[in-house]
């Protein structure tokens, strides 16, 4: 699973309010090299919610240390840049879990895959 892809899920507990963003706790991930491309990172970067990115990023110990906000001046930035890419491009969670931050609860991460189903009083 990239991170870009845990950005996108939140939990979806009846009666969650805070269910964004997902915490994630790694059992195993893997890193794979892809060719950098500035201007589609540059691209990406208005469509990233940016702390809950940040904080994925952390959690994966990927990407360095990263701005706390994005600004037009970490845009010509290519060493922080490279870092956005390799921690949205190339770091993938093959094992782990997604933690709800409001309830707690475990979503597991199995080869890649998040399970996301709710327990019937969940729903």
């Amino acid at each position: 699973m990239r991170l870009i892809t845990h950005n996108m899920l939140k939990s979806n507990i009846k009666g969650v309010e805070s269910g964004y963003p997902l915490g994630i706790e790694v059992v195993k991930m893997e890193e794979q090299e892809l060719e950098f491309n500035p201007d589609f990172i540059r691209n990406m970067l208005a469509k990233l919610e940016w702390d809950a990115f940040r904080a994925a990023a952390t959690a994966l110990e990927a990407g360095g240390e990263l701005p706390e906000e994005v600004t037009e001046e970490m845009k010509g930035d290519e060493e922080v840049l490279r870092r956005v890419h390799h921690a949205l491009m190339e770091v993938h969670l093959v094992e782990g879990e997604l933690v709800c931050p409001e309830t707690g609860r475990k979503f597991p991460v199995r080869q890649g895959v998040p399970n996301m189903l709710l327990h019937e009083d969940e729903i």
